[in-house]
């Protein structure tokens, strides 16, 4: 793309930069008549390109031709007088000003979609879509949505699970409109911001009754002998994974059982209580069962606690419905810091 030397031009006695970009000469225009001009169009397809990272996949995305993209997005970069992206062999990339345009452009679509929602929906509450992690499933989710519903008792939920880098991009992807979750590497966590809601533990839970649990117990076996069972583990990769093979490292502890790897609460419970499996989870997950007293947790320190938040992206307003969600879990973690430890055997 050849890109000309910056001129200026006179407009009512002001001077005022203009550049020419692929042949073009954009000009900026005051901002009353820049706003006149704009259409919703051009706003959609700016958000197509920068979801999608190419005009091809923003005329996928959009059902129209890659030309009439091409075209839309000169006409807003005229209007704006500036220009939006860098068009290269690897795709389109935001200039700075883009990316300070996009954040009032995402926060513009999004209130006109809560607009048209509010008249087409009627009185009901639109969709809200939640994504959470299956560890958090078991006790704090269920506690949160309780919590929830006695804000908004007409509001209506979509909660998918899934592993914490899957959820993050989803959220950043408007595809969901919050998410619960692990603060993670800073590089997935662009575009997204986190508010910790408490420190959770990773803990090593075994059946009632389990013969590790009562030999250790009475001081007959070292951790080490762990070894000889069975595993539950969280998957690889996963930052809480590293975590339980660190462990494991360090006080010797190598499986010679079968090791499962999965996020799948109902699986590993049915593991822990009917196949004498070992269990390394984040204490939520196992909670319940431990309140109940059909697992026990061994008096082991994993550390470091992984910290829990609520995650939004940055370029968009939360609704109503999604911040009753937020202060909704703000104050269910706040009852979690109150309790009592779980009593460890």
């Amino acid at each position: 793309m050849r890109f000309g030397m910056n001129v200026m031009h006179r407009d009512h006695g002001l001077e005022a930069p203009s550049f020419r970009t692929d042949g073009r000469t954009i000009r900026p225009m005051p901002s009353s008549s820049a706003l006149a001009r704009i259409r919703l169009r051009h706003l959609q397809c700016f958000q197509a390109i920068v979801r999608s990272g190419t005009l091809g996949g923003a005329a996928q995305a959009l059902s129209i031709t890659q030309p009439a993209v091409t075209k839309t997005i000169n006409e807003l970069e005229e209007i704006l007088g500036t220009r939006l992206f860098e068009r290269g062999r690897r795709g389109a990339t935001l200039t700075p000003e883009a990316q300070v345009f996009m954040l009032h452009a995402n926060a513009s679509l999004d209130a006109l979609g809560r607009a048209v929602d509010s008249i087409v929906e009627g009185p009901r509450e639109p969709h809200l879509t939640v994504g959470v992690l299956p560890t958090l499933a078991p006790a704090f989710i269920p506690a949160v949505l309780r919590r929830f519903e006695g804000m908004r008792p007409t509001a209506r939920l979509r909660v998918i699970s899934g592993r914490n880098k899957t959820l993050i991009d989803a959220l950043r992807n408007r595809e969901m409109d919050v998410v619960i979750g692990r603060l993670s590497d800073p590089d997935v966590m662009q575009g997204v911001t986190f508010e910790q809601l408490f420190a959770e533990p990773m803990v090593i839970v075994l059946r009632k009754g389990h013969p590790f649990a009562t030999k250790f117990a009475r001081r007959k076996v070292a951790m080490s002998a762990l070894g000889e069972y069975g595993f539950v583990l969280p998957p690889e990769a996963t930052i809480i994974r590293q975590m339980a093979d660190g462990f494991m490292l360090r006080h010797g502890i190598v499986p010679q059982g079968v090791t499962v790897d999965t996020l799948e609460t109902s699986l590993a419970r049915g593991l822990v209580m009917h196949a004498d499996h070992a269990w390394f989870t984040p204490i939520g997950c196992a909670q319940p069962d431990l309140d109940s007293g059909a697992m026990v947790q061994l008096p082991a320190v994993i550390t470091p606690d992984e910290p829990v938040g609520v995650m939004l992206r940055n370029d968009a307003l939360p609704t109503a419905a999604v911040q009753a969600l937020v202060q909704a879990a703000r104050e269910e973690a706040k009852t979690r810091g109150a309790r009592k430890p779980t009593r460890r055997r």
